[in-house]
């Protein structure tokens, strides 16, 4: 309708030329060279005396303040029709233009496309390795990169993880540390194992185990901070020689696999699943050479490929670099591959996760 048009020219000019004062001529351009710029009237009219004037003067005002073209096909601006009234003022009256001006609505922006789509969040999907190695080592013909199945394990020294792009980076698993000792829970735990799980990582946690402290009362610490929830890989043990800790106690082997035995039973018997040894080169010399033959072992091996460090010990997982590097970690994080491919890692998920 006329009426409304009208109501938008005066509002449109209020807004976007900064309306303060003029005649109606002065708002007709005086030269058809300009093209980028508005001008500015001198003073108010209103909209009774609009209406008094011939229709084809109105609409040339129409035309020379709101180019249909310009304007009329900006959805920013097309709301600015929606305002139908511009109220009568008097000549000595001041404007409060503020009050006159229609609140423009907001141009959405577009919508960035998220880090990881959605068939990246479900648990069953693979996908490939993305990560680079701040130091690189050449495996030779056995390389991890040409396993299928690769993910990390974290602790509290990662930081934040954006645990959606470390995912679409190629995590497909994550073993998150849990506890150490009888007393020490990792204050990253519960945020890392729910992001973990968030992101549609498979996720399980990790124990460092103390050679001062009982096993049974390591066990109960660890079972009472980790939750028994169903899609959980199985616990860890981490067992290592740490020159770092205030226990200095290496126990004999004899000692050592004892210990070992009443922690991973107490945790299978809890958790309904076997328990995976993690070591390192040394620890598995000095103590774990042809022990335990059914349990699932996960090696470090940053040097060479297992099987020249761990001679006849069959493994699941592999950790092959401390030192890697990905989108979603400031710093660096461990990297680490299942031993089978894609299949073989679903059927060793359908006989070990429940």
């Amino acid at each position: 309708m006329r009426l409304r048009s009208l109501g938008s020219v005066f509002v449109f000019c209020l807004a976007a030329a900064g309306c303060t004062s003029s005649g109606i001529e002065d708002l007709v351009p005086t030269s058809s060279d300009t093209t980028a710029s508005i001008v500015r009237p001198k003073s108010l009219v209103s909209q009774e005396a609009v209406l008094e004037m011939p229709e084809a003067q109105q609409d040339a005002l129409v035309a020379a303040v709101r180019p249909p073209d310009a304007i009329g096909n900006s959805p920013a601006l097309r709301a600015v029709d929606e305002v139908t009234v511009v109220p009568t003022l008097k000549p000595s009256e001041e404007v409060d233009v503020a009050s006159l001006i229609a609140p423009m609505p907001s141009v959405p922006k577009p919508m960035q496309r998220p880090v990881a789509t959605a068939a990246l969040l479900k648990p069953d999907f693979v996908s490939r390795r993305r990560f680079r190695d701040a130091k690189p080592i050449n495996f030779g013909r056995a390389s991890p990169r040409d396993l299928a199945v690769h993910g990390v394990d974290v602790s509290r020294w990662q930081g934040v993880i954006d645990w959606e792009r470390l995912r679409s980076q190629g995590a497909n698993f994550a073993y998150i540390k849990a506890t150490d000792g009888g007393d020490h829970l990792d204050p990253m735990f519960r945020t890392n194992w729910n992001g973990a799980h968030k992101a549609g990582l498979r996720r399980g946690a990790y124990h460092f185990f103390y050679w001062c402290r009982t096993a049974s009362e390591q066990a109960d610490w660890f079972i009472r901070n980790v939750p028994r929830v169903a899609g959980a890989l199985p616990p860890v043990i981490d067992v290592e020689w740490n020159g770092e800790s205030s226990c200095k106690r290496r126990p004999s082997a004899a000692q050592v696999r004892e210990k070992m035995q009443v922690f991973m039973d107490r945790l299978e018997r809890h958790y309904g699943q076997r328990p995976v040894i993690y070591t390192a080169p040394d620890f598995y010399a000095d103590n774990l050479r042809g022990a335990f033959p059914n349990h699932p072992f996960w090696l470090r091996a940053v040097a060479q490929h297992p099987s020249r460090v761990y001679r006849d010990r069959k493994w699941v997982f592999w950790q092959y670099s401390g030192s890697g590097l990905s989108h979603g970690v400031s710093g660096r994080i461990d990297l680490n591959a299942f031993h089978g491919s894609e299949g073989e890692w679903h059927n060793w998920l359908a006989g070990n996760v429940h």
